[in-house]
């Protein structure tokens, strides 16, 4: 197994680890910019992993049947599932820990 095949690695539990002993702190500003991002990020995949269970559960999935707005993103969606199983469901499951993870870290940040 070569560097590009190795699994793509989560870091989530740490990080909330870290942010509740108080190892994690990150300004507030910058946190909440962080968040926003994540969140987007989190948003995206979602709806990408939601379009790929739809697509799996039609009984005769044919792209060209698909509205033009949709189709391309139905085929990335697709593609990423092929190319990484399961690693839509991992993101979106580990997401969540590190928009927590700085959550806690901007309070930590904060001045008492």
């Amino acid at each position: 197994m070569g560097a590009d095949d190795a699994p793509v690695s989560f870091a989530g539990d740490l990080f909330l680890t870290l942010a509740a002993a108080g190892r994690l702190v990150v300004d507030p500003v910058r946190a909440d910019a962080l968040i926003a991002d994540l969140e987007c990020t989190l948003a995206l995949l979602t709806t990408r992993l939601r379009l790929v269970q739809i697509w799996q559960q039609l009984p005769e999935p044919a792209v060209d049947k698909l509205p033009a707005e949709f189709s391309q993103s139905v085929v990335d969606a697709v593609f990423v599932d092929q190319l990484a199983p399961g690693h839509l469901e991992r993101a979106v499951r580990e997401l969540p820990k590190y928009i927590q993870a700085l959550r806690v870290a901007r309070e930590s940040a904060r001045p008492h």
